[in-house]
């Protein structure tokens, strides 16, 4: 059964490599790819906190050195912080706490998005977890900062890296292959957390940084194929 199991991830494996340099290789085009990723309503919400975020710190002015070290420290901490929520929330395992069992939406949805990873529904932040994320995150700018204007950098920033995120996610996920070698990386990353083990690959967004550091971008072919890549946690579920 795993040889089985290990076989059939395989072939998943050489047919995407192959869709990225064969001779038969298909890809929709990037334009079209946008247009597709404009229809989901992820991408409108996170524009719109942005250009909200954009319009409101060019109206508070109060320019200082620390606006612009800001969102360096915030790019440079982001594959750190992906990590972590990759890791503790969306793969948490459900956990029952006397007569409640403690499972999140995100982990859920997260679950169901490993079990069909073409569902493009699926790739999305959902909109349920926006409703309070968005407003905490401007809770935040407003309230945990020594001065409006860098409060106000501080969103732009993470409202611009959240949009950043949906669409490199949703792209991998799409029928756009790579044409660049950067992409290349992450794009294959990604396919090996979904396709070959779930325990390892936790970036989205590039390749080699946070797993390089918390040790989770292994050598593929050291890596057995995992048999729940597909179904998280089946032996806690059949447990329960």
């Amino acid at each position: 059964m795993t040889d089985d199991v290990d076989a059939r991830a395989r072939a998943r494996v050489r047919a995407d490599e192959a869709a990225i340099t064969g001779s038969r290789r298909r890809s929709a085009s990037l334009r079209n790819a946008a247009r597709r990723f404009w229809r989901h309503p992820s991408p409108w919400i996170l524009a719109t906190v942005l250009a909200g975020a954009v319009t409101a710190r060019l109206i508070a002015g109060d320019w200082r050195a620390s606006d612009a070290l800001t969102p360096v420290i915030m790019v440079a901490a982001f594959p750190f912080f992906e990590w972590a929520v990759h890791v503790c929330v969306l793969h948490w395992r459900p956990r029952r706490v006397g007569r409640v069992m403690i499972d999140p939406l995100l982990s859920r949805k997260h679950r169901a998005h490993h079990a069909d990873p073409r569902n493009v529904p699926l790739v999305f932040i959902p909109w349920r977890v926006q409703v309070w994320l968005l407003p905490s995150t401007t809770a935040i700018a407003l309230l945990a900062f020594p001065r409006l204007g860098l409060g106000l950098t501080f969103l732009v920033t993470a409202a611009a890296l959240g949009l950043g995120y949906e669409w490199m996610h949703y792209l991998i996920h799409s029928d756009y292959r790579p044409r660049t070698r950067l992409y290349r990386a992450i794009w294959r990353n990604h396919r090996l957390h979904h396709y070959k083990n779930e325990h390892y690959w936790f970036t989205v967004t590039t390749s080699g940084t946070a797993d390089r550091v918390l040790r989770t971008h292994p050598d593929p072919e050291a890596v057995r194929t995992s048999k729940t890549v597909r179904d998280l946690h089946a032996r806690e579920a059949v447990a329960r």
